[in-house]
């Protein structure tokens, strides 16, 4: 089963046919919102808002660990998710959408494993690779059939938030070799991995990061909605794609 996960400008998938929603209880508490089930041409999909489905809840307080469990509890062992970003190399510029294949953790305090309770044996996972390379694969052919552009690498930072960075902190995080900024990359990803789900990221770059191009004085959120529109438009286009190759 495909279980796909929304960010900032994608709280529901407009071509989802739901047929119900469910919200799931789990050990971990509860998740950002009922799942949604329903399909995508045909063929089944779970959908998940990360923030809710009123975008309420900010990237710092998601009970991230409640959202895969409940995914993983409904039979979801592919996980595409979708995460908006902050472009730092030169060619993420706003309205781009990338693939990254790697990722930086800078969060601090977020409950990040399964495998942290007094009676849980430790648990280390390899996160070498922390995307899954058959569904990267699945997202590049997918935007060829859709006649959507992918930048088809980066390296993915995950900051805390919710405030956006200072242009210092995006200079070190250059330095660290990240290509673009986000929050909520993490942890997701190994949450997903511990469950031995494969998971993969499409994230739309909305803005320049804070220093670089337009945003060298500042980040201007009215070019951030504008651009979230167009660029979305994409994304649902992709996933469409995403479903009907995954099902095959």
């Amino acid at each position: 089963m495909l279980g796909i996960i929304g960010g900032t400008g994608l709280t529901q998938l407009e071509n989802l046919k739901i047929t119900r929603r469910q919200l799931i209880r789990t050990p971990y508490g509860e998740p950002s919102g009922p799942l949604a089930f329903g399909d995508i041409c045909g063929h089944p999909v779970i959908f998940m808002p990360r923030h809710g489905n009123g975008h309420t809840i900010p990237p710092h307080a998601v009970n991230y660990r409640a959202n895969i469990w409940a995914l993983y509890s409904e039979g979801v062992r592919d996980i595409v998710a979708v995460a908006t970003v902050g472009g730092i190399r030169e060619d993420l510029h706003p309205g781009v959408v990338t693939l990254p294949n790697q990722i930086i953790d800078y969060t601090n305090g977020r409950k990040n494993t399964y495998y942290d309770g007094k009676d849980q044996l430790v648990k280390h996972i390899d996160f070498t690779e922390p995307y899954c390379p058959r569904l990267r694969a699945l997202c590049k052919t997918a935007a060829e059939k859709a006649g959507e552009s992918l930048i088809q690498d980066g390296v993915y930072a995950c900051v805390q938030g919710p405030r956006l960075e200072t242009a210092a902190e995006i200079n070190r995080l250059e330095r660290d070799g990240a290509t673009m900024v986000g929050m909520t990359g993490m942890p997701e990803a190994v949450l997903a991995r511990e469950l031995e789900m494969s998971y993969a990221a499409i994230c739309p770059v909305v803005n320049h990061a804070a220093g670089r191009g337009n945003s060298v004085n500042g980040i201007r959120y009215e070019e951030i909605d504008k651009i979230l529109d167009a660029t979305m438009q994409r994304v649902r286009n992709l996933i469409e794609q995403v479903v009907i190759l995954h099902a095959d």
